[in-house]
């Protein structure tokens, strides 16, 4: 059994972030030490690490959660999985394009920028649009 800081660091999960993930009922709350302090089983610091990759891939926390529900379930549900991997995927890529039109519309401002200028264009374009 381990204590949160413990649990924090071979999960690689924030303390403050299990506490949230306790709070919201994303994990079970952990048995208590008779100084009522957390305890968290191996078995608790694994699904800290699931999370946290889960997170790491840029899920949502709503679909960690389910994914951690269907990793815990009786029968692994692949095809669940699948289509909220795609669907992430699918929201990757317009973020992606976002980020792309983002970086166009920067490029596009700045162009005209003169470190000899006395009044940036830029600003003269934002303040007009």
């Amino acid at each position: 059994m381990f204590a949160i800081g413990e649990a924090s660091r071979q999960s690689g999960v924030g303390i403050e972030t299990i506490r949230y993930y306790e709070r919201e009922g994303i994990v079970p709350k952990p048995e208590r030490a008779p100084n009522n302090r957390r305890m968290y089983s191996a078995h608790d610091v694994g699904r800290l690490r699931f999370l946290k990759k889960c997170r790491d891939l840029g899920f949502p926390l709503a679909d960690t959660k389910t994914l951690l529900s269907l990793s815990e379930g009786d029968g692994e549900d692949c095809r669940s999985v699948k289509e909220l991997a795609e669907l992430h995927i699918f929201n990757v890529r317009e973020k992606i394009n976002e980020l792309k039109r983002l970086e166009a519309a920067l490029n596009e401002l700045t162009a005209n920028c003169d470190s000899g200028n006395v009044s940036c264009p830029m600003l003269s374009k934002l303040r007009t649009d």
